[in-house]
């Protein structure tokens, strides 16, 4: 059974388990969205399966590599641009620092992938890598807030192995990864760090080998994986008489 078989029917057996009838998965014209999407289209059927765009200032780049996903795929897509609610949002609470802006966007499309998921009563699939979880590049309650991570086992590394192996389109295998949280954003530029050396220092912590990679990148990443430890845990609750 190769892997991409084995999530699709992993994908498929957790939503048939919850009643429900197929996913919602946000399109960002980046390879894990165009992979998830693609398994789940394996996993349920293309017509059980609702892509959505959801630019808030996005490149037209970003769109055009998400409609070509769905395409690929077969699958039902809608544009829900969020611009227009981003811009009224930060009016109503002020313009904040970086970091909080930049969290807005993923935090209204998960509202808006919710809405959907709720309304056709399908789960929200989620796209997160288990590199990017391990330093916790991500939104919490924002594209973290999901249902279902069927590729938050893999490194980035495998992430792009797997697109080769279930018809990713060419161009959206070599696109440089990105977040699309403003022109020119890249991952690799935001963390400081290619996922190349990324994935070698975090396979390395996981089996407690000793890896090559230089010594400044290696306490960078190792710095963001402990000090992102909070983000991969629901938040802690307090029990009377526990002190």
């Amino acid at each position: 059974m190769t892997l991409a078989v084995e999530i699709s029917h992993w994908i498929g057996e957790q939503v048939r388990g919850a009643g429900l009838s197929g996913a919602v998965v946000g399109l960002s014209g980046g390879i894990d969205s165009a992979v998830v999407s693609g398994l789940c289209a394996r996993a349920l059927e293309p017509e059980n399966v609702l892509g959505i765009i959801m630019p808030a200032h996005s490149s037209p780049a970003d769109q055009r590599d998400a409609e070509l996903v769905a395409r690929e795929w077969g699958i039902e897509y809608k544009t829900v641009d969020l611009s227009s609610i981003y811009d009224g949002m930060l009016q109503i609470v002020g313009e904040g620092n970086d970091l909080a802006r930049a969290n807005v966007k993923p935090r209204l499309r998960m509202i808006t992938l919710y809405y959907h998921a709720n309304t056709l009563n399908r789960m929200v699939v989620g796209t997160g890598n288990r590199s990017e979880l391990l330093v916790g590049y991500f939104t919490k309650y924002g594209d973290a807030g999901v249902d279902l991570l069927p590729i938050a086992g893999l490194y980035k590394h495998q992430v792009w192995e797997l697109a080769r192996e279930i018809g990713v389109p060419q161009s959206i295998i070599d696109r440089p990864p990105s977040a699309g949280l403003w022109e020119g954003q890249t991952d690799e530029q935001e963390m400081g760090v290619s996922y190349a050396d990324l994935d070698r220092v975090l396979e390395a912590i996981a089996t407690g080998e000793e890896v090559d990679v230089d010594l400044a990148v290696r306490e960078r990443i190792m710095r963001m994986h402990r000090t992102s430890e909070h983000k991969r845990h629901l938040p802690p609750v307090f029990q009377p008489g526990q002190r």
